[in-house]
């Protein structure tokens, strides 16, 4: 069987995706974190674009690019998590291909930087919002949890780490969006639920993610990231 290292930025979100991707199969693999304001040498020989995640494969081929990793790994390792249907497969592959503007716009309401900026983008997030729970609503019939219904999906594993992400998010601003769509908030719950979906302990990965928020220093999350400063000041 082939060896796997898998080269991560620590809590990076595309990074977890490979992960998840990996614990679904039930694949080995070793975590090897390098720094990003810190990268190795050998690092620039296996990823074109400086990027994470690399997936390596026996010590020899580096893979790059998420999306690549994880339809190697579908073809290559245990059950498929792609469809049999093609054309359920290609409708996956469509809304996997969406993921970049899903982040995009969640990253926008997490770093806008003034009220107005806020609204502009929350609004823009309600839209991808929208889109997403009409495409659960057809890809689920009466069923769930997960995107095709009842079968997990490398649309599942790649949209677990952003909807992880965000749950965080509205929860440390109050701000309750997901409410509005009861499809995809249900589907977010299912996929934090799972066992799959986590690198570190929950409550760990909370701290490395609040951190990471607090450099941001959007607005949205002002209030709620100075008082946990000063919780943590006082405690």
């Amino acid at each position: 069987m082939a060896r796997y290292r898998l080269i991560s930025f620590k809590a990076c979100p595309w990074v977890q995706r490979a992960a998840i991707v990996l614990r679904e199969k039930q694949v080995e693999f070793d975590f090897v974190h390098i720094e990003s304001g810190n990268r190795p040498d050998w690092f620039s020989g296996i990823s074109p674009h400086g990027k994470v995640p690399v997936l390596q494969i026996d010590d020899g081929i580096a893979l790059f690019e998420s999306n690549a990793i994880a339809e190697h790994l579908d073809e290559a390792a245990g059950t498929r998590l792609h469809p049999e249907d093609p054309v359920t497969r290609a409708i996956n592959r469509a809304w996997t291909d969406y993921i970049p503007s899903f982040s995009a716009a969640t990253g926008a309401v997490v770093g806008a930087p003034d009220a107005e900026a806020h609204g502009k983008a929350r609004a823009a997030l309600a839209t991808i919002f929208g889109r997403l729970e009409e495409a659960l609503v057809r890809q689920q019939g009466d069923g769930g949890p997960f995107f095709n219904g009842e079968r997990y999906s490398l649309v599942d594993a790649g949209y677990a780490p952003f909807l992880q992400r965000y749950l965080i998010v509205e929860d440390l601003s109050g701000d309750r969006l997901i409410a509005d769509y009861p499809r995809l908030q249900a589907w977010a719950t299912a996929l934090v639920e799972r066992a799959s979906t986590h690198t570190f302990p929950p409550e760990e990965f909370r701290g490395l993610y609040t951190e990471n928020l607090k450099k941001r220093g959007g607005y949205l999350l002002q209030e709620a990231l100075q008082a946990t400063v000063s919780a943590d000041m006082t405690g």
